[in-house]
């Protein structure tokens, strides 16, 4: 009886109609993201008809990626060929879509001469708040879930989620949704609050909110994709937060070079002779 309350429906049916939560919340994710990166356009000179051209180019390479991510590391599980093409079942591996959509963004930019790194910064905080979404996803399709949780004093929700068969779970997809929710209001502080004079900075800002996020959740779970003994996301995660920090330490270093250029012209024009 506790089973059948605790279970989680994977689809509604409206009519004939069968709709899956997860491909429904996909699609709300990346919808998500459009508008949020609509509402930031203009804080890097961009209209709200760049950002809808951008999309047709991004979503389409972002789902192929990271469909394509997951295959390559599952190809074990995918005996049947056209089960690959069942990504409403779930598996889609995020790096794969983050390096597909990045594709996207280089493509769109070289045929429409727009800059890469200006994008970057807009495209930011909606990428993560449409992760932070479209985690709910696997909420539905009951993946993405940690280790086994015994202990009842801990069998409740957020902190675990019920697997049908399996019982109680860290819930790490909701984890990385807080994580990640958290991380765009500090991106958009970041966006509004302070005027970067080096386009990119935004996108440096996200490869370590997301990454240093998801190099520990990911410890937790028990269906991550490995190579060899090394969890993947994991990492790349690692990878991506080094990248950040070096690209921050390499914009302090220089903005402070030229600031202290501009102090020593200053200098100069106000010295005078007696």
């Amino acid at each position: 009886m506790i089973d059948s309350l605790l279970s989680v429906p994977s689809y509604f049916e409206i009519g004939n109609l069968r709709i899956n939560f997860y491909g429904l919340i996909s699609a709300l994710s990346y919808l998500l993201g459009v508008l949020i990166t609509i509402k930031n356009a203009k804080k890097r000179g961009f209209k709200t008809e760049d950002i809808i051209v951008l999309a047709l180019y991004v979503i389409p390479l972002c789902v192929i990626g990271a469909r394509i991510y997951y295959v390559l590391f599952r190809l074990d599980y995918y005996t049947n060929f056209w089960d690959v093409f069942k990504i409403w079942e779930g598996g889609l591996g995020f790096y794969g879509g983050l390096i597909g959509g990045a594709l996207g963004v280089v493509l769109y930019c070289a045929i429409h001469k727009k800059n890469f790194f200006a994008l970057i910064d807009i495209i930011a905080p909606g990428l993560i708040l449409g992760q932070a979404l479209g985690r709910w996803g696997n909420f539905f399709n009951q993946e993405a879930y940690g280790y086994a949780v015994t202990d009842p004093a801990w069998q409740w929700f957020p902190f675990a989620v019920y697997i049908d068969g399996s019982g109680w779970h860290l819930a790490t997809f909701f984890y990385e949704s807080l994580w990640n929710f958290i991380s765009f209001i500090g991106l958009e502080l970041l966006l509004y609050r302070i005027e970067f004079k080096t386009y990119g900075m935004l996108g440096a800002f996200y490869l370590i909110f997301y990454g240093s996020g998801r190099v520990w959740i990911e410890g937790l779970r028990t269906d991550s994709l490995y190579w060899g003994s090394v969890r993947i996301s994991q990492l790349l995660s690692g990878i991506f937060i080094i990248f950040g920090v070096l690209v921050l330490v390499w914009y302090f270093f220089k903005y402070h070079r030229k600031r202290d250029k501009n102090f020593e012209i200053i200098m100069k024009v106000l010295k005078t002779d007696p």
